[in-house]
């Protein structure tokens, strides 16, 4: 699942939001049940626009990998 930036003209905030290609949010409202942040003073319905956004990198931890450690043990 990808992370999508949301942009609310009511309150000028940008929220990072992390869900499915095929959701689709669409009201400060949405966004905030989504996220579990407090709404303030802005209405539910206030719209929000979808940004478009770079590519999140993935980043993958192995245990047993270390850079500094030439052992032979990988662990995944």
């Amino acid at each position: 699942m990808p992370f999508y930036d949301y942009y609310c003209e009511d309150n000028g905030r940008t929220v990072e939001v992390f869900h499915p290609l095929k959701t689709r949010l669409k009201t400060w409202g949405d966004i905030c049940r989504k996220t579990g942040i407090e709404p303030g003073k802005t209405p539910p319905e206030a719209p929000v626009i979808r940004l478009i956004g770079g590519v999140t990198p993935a980043v993958f931890r192995l245990k047993g990998l270390d850079k500094d450690d030439y052992g032979d043990k990988l662990e995944i």
